[in-house]
């Protein structure tokens, strides 16, 4: 069964009005940019929760999205934008969803987590959550992508500046270094997400997805220090691959000491990453 091609109409009109790219906007619904533009170009549906996250998202009625007509209204035009109060979301009601689903996994793990604890963090209903992430797995799914979403947004803000593909390599290795509690906190979700990702298929794609624009990322900054012969000539996909493997393991170390033991400590991690890096990549300096 088809979707009415006026629906598709009317979420490109609730993108344009909220000045967004279709992929900005997908971040913003938690959404995979290859299924909104499916769904925009005629290909798929759009799912029940899906359009409740654009109205919601968009500030129109979700009715209007689905082109319900009532007595006496016209549906040409979608009704006023809602203002959000002093007491909405920011960023709306979505995304205040999966960031506190995201913020208890991390506390908790994810099988502790109960639908009516991220209602209570989120001062809703469960019901309301529901109405946007019908099952665990929707949630889950979504909790992932907006982790992968704000780690690539971290990881580009951090080389920005960076004066040389060494730099921007070391600037990479201390934004993974799990020194601050922000950064442990993010590990946490990232290692529960791991297990949860062998059991999940829909989040093993994403898992796999993830590490690969990771190990691209590092790659691609590898191939950019060989160029500036910063780096010695190596097959950077290999290299990214080990280096990565290398990062994810003492990572993983690191959080399962215990502070003030004789565990692994982020200093040790970040000493064995830079001495790896000197060892294996940088060039020979000249006598």
């Amino acid at each position: 069964m088809q979707q009415d091609p006026e629906v598709a109409d009317r979420v490109r009109k609730v993108i344009a009005d909220a000045g967004a790219t279709q992929r900005e906007f997908a971040r913003r619904i938690v959404m995979d940019p290859s299924k909104l533009s499916r769904s925009l170009g005629g290909t798929r549906r759009f799912t029940a929760a899906e359009l409740a996250r654009i109205a919601d998202t968009g500030g129109v009625d979700a009715g209007w999205l689905l082109g319900t007509q009532l007595p006496g209204t016209q549906n040409a035009a979608p009704p006023a934008r809602r203002e959000r109060t002093a007491a909405a979301p920011e960023g709306g009601r979505p995304l205040q969803i999966v960031r506190e689903t995201v913020r208890l996994v991390a506390e908790r793990g994810f099988h502790a987590v109960r639908v009516a604890d991220i209602a209570e963090a989120c001062a809703t209903s469960t019901a309301a959550i529901h109405y946007h992430f019908p099952g665990r797995d929707d949630l889950l799914e979504a909790a992932v992508r907006w982790c992968m979403d704000e780690d690539t947004a971290r990881r580009a803000a951090r080389i920005a500046d960076a004066a040389d593909a060494a730099d921007e390599l070391r600037q990479l290795i201390e934004l993974q270094t799990p020194r601050t509690p922000q950064q442990r906190w993010q590990w946490s979700v990232w290692l529960d997400l791991w297990a949860e990702a062998a059991r999940s298929t829909a989040v093993g794609r994403l898992h796999a997805e993830y590490y690969r624009q990771w190990r691209a990322t590092v790659a691609d900054v590898i191939r950019r220090g060989v160029d500036q012969g910063v780096f010695r000539l190596v097959d950077p996909q290999s290299a990214a691959l080990r280096l990565t493997a290398l990062i994810d393991g003492l990572a993983t170390q690191v959080l399962a000491s215990t502070p003030g033991t004789d565990g692994t400590t982020p200093d040790d991690m970040h000493e064995a990453l830079l001495v790896y890096v000197d060892a294996t990549l940088a060039a020979p300096r000249s006598a």
